[in-house]
C-alpha cells in the first residue's frame, strides 16, 4: 500500500469524528474567537479554522523551538494537523510548445500538512500575542446585523411561514420570524445557511451547486449543503453566536460519510468554496494562505 496524500490523511479524520457524531465545523462559541497562527498572530481560514479549537494559538514544533518554548513531553503525540497550498502555475491545454513569454498560464496548488501545538495548553516557555481586552461590550445580535449590512449585492429577503430556503431562479430568501425560531442566535445560523447559498448565484460566484438544480439526495446537493453549512459555522464563529443546533444531524452525517468516503477532495473542495462564499458577502480579499 503506498503512502497517503494530504486528502486522504484529512479525509480520515473528518470521518473518525464524523462516526463519533461529531461535526467538526459545529462548535459552540467560547467567547474567544477563531483559532490563529502564533507567529503572525493572524486568523486561520476556511479549513484549518473549522478544524481546530476557537481561541487557540498554534505553532510548528520549528516555530516553538525558535522561540525558546518546548512542547509538553505528553503532549507530543496530540498535534494538529493544518493544510497549506504549494501554488504554481502550468501552461494552458495545447500550449506545451509554445514559448512561456507567448504561453497562456492556469494556477494550480497542491497540498501540504504540518502538525502544530496549541501554544498556551500544549506547551511550555511560550508566550501568548493575545491582548487582554476587559469589560468588552459585545453583542453578537448587533455584530450579525452589522455583518450581514456587508453584502452589498444581498438577495432580497421576504418573511414566509414555509420554512427558510433560497430560491435562485428568483434570487430571494425566505425566512421565518425570528419568534419561530428557539433563539436569536438558531436565527441568524439559518440565515447565514442561506446567504452563503445565494452567493452561489451566477451573478456572483457562479457556483454549480446553486446554478445547476441539484436533485436532493445528489452529490452537488450534498456538497452545496456543506458549503452552506461550513460558511454559516464560520460567520457564526466571526460574530460570536453558538452555533452547535442542526436539524437532522444523522441524516445529513450520514450523506456527507457516503461523499467523503467516495470522494477524497470532497471536504476540501467544500470548505474552500465556503470561504469564497465568506469572503464575497464581506467584499474581502487574501493573499494565497502558505506555509504556517
Amino acid at each position: 500500500m503506498g503512502k497517503k496524500d494530504v486528502y486522504e490523511i484529512v479525509t480520515e479524520k473528518i470521518i473518525e469524528k464524523l462516526e463519533n457524531g461529531i461535526i467538526p465545523w459545529k462548535k459552540p462559541w467560547n467567547g474567544k474567537g477563531v483559532a490563529t497562527r502564533w507567529l503572525v498572530n493572524k486568523p486561520y481560514r476556511g479549513f484549518n479554522a473549522m478544524m481546530l479549537e476557537p481561541g487557540g494559538e498554534y505553532a510548528s514544533k520549528k516555530q516553538i523551538l525558535e522561540a525558546g518554548g518546548r512542547i509538553k513531553k505528553e503532549e507530543m503525540r496530540f498535534g494538529h494537523i493544518v493544510v497549506y497550498w504549494h501554488w504554481y502555475k502550468v501552461k494552458e491545454e495545447g500550449q506545451e510548445n509554445i514559448p512561456d513569454e507567448q504561453a497562456s498560464f492556469k494556477k494550480m496548488a497542491k497540498p501540504f500538512y504540518s502538525t502544530v501545538w496549541e501554544i498556551n495548553t500544549q506547551c511550555e516557555n511560550m508566550k501568548s500575542k493575545f491582548e487582554e481586552v476587559e469589560g468588552l461590550d459585545f453583542n453578537p445580535i448587533e455584530e450579525a446585523e452589522t455583518l450581514i449590512r456587508k453584502y452589498k449585492d444581498i438577495p432580497k429577503m421576504k418573511t414566509g411561514k414555509d420554512g427558510a430556503y433560497y430560491v435562485p431562479a428568483f434570487d430571494f430568501i425566505s425566512m421565518p420570524e425570528v419568534a419561530n425560531f428557539n433563539s436569536s442566535e438558531e436565527y441568524y445560523s439559518t440565515l447565514f445557511h442561506e446567504l452563503i447559498h445565494s452567493t452561489g448565484h451566477s451573478k456572483r460566484l457562479c457556483r454549480e451547486g446553486i446554478t445547476d438544480i441539484a436533485k436532493f439526495g445528489s452529490d452537488k446537493y450534498a456538497k452545496e449543503e456543506l458549503v452552506a453549512e461550513m460558511g454559516s459555522s464560520m460567520l457564526c464563529a466571526m460574530v460570536g453566536i453558538d452555533n452547535t443546533t442542526i436539524d437532522n444531524a444523522a441524516s445529513y452525517i450520514h450523506g456527507w460519510l457516503q461523499k467523503l468516503k467516495g470522494d477524497k477532495k470532497f471536504i476540501f473542495s467544500a470548505s474552500s468554496q465556503a470561504q469564497q462564499g465568506v469572503d464575497y458577502m464581506l467584499d474581502i480579499t487574501h493573499e494565497e494562505q502558505k506555509a504556517i
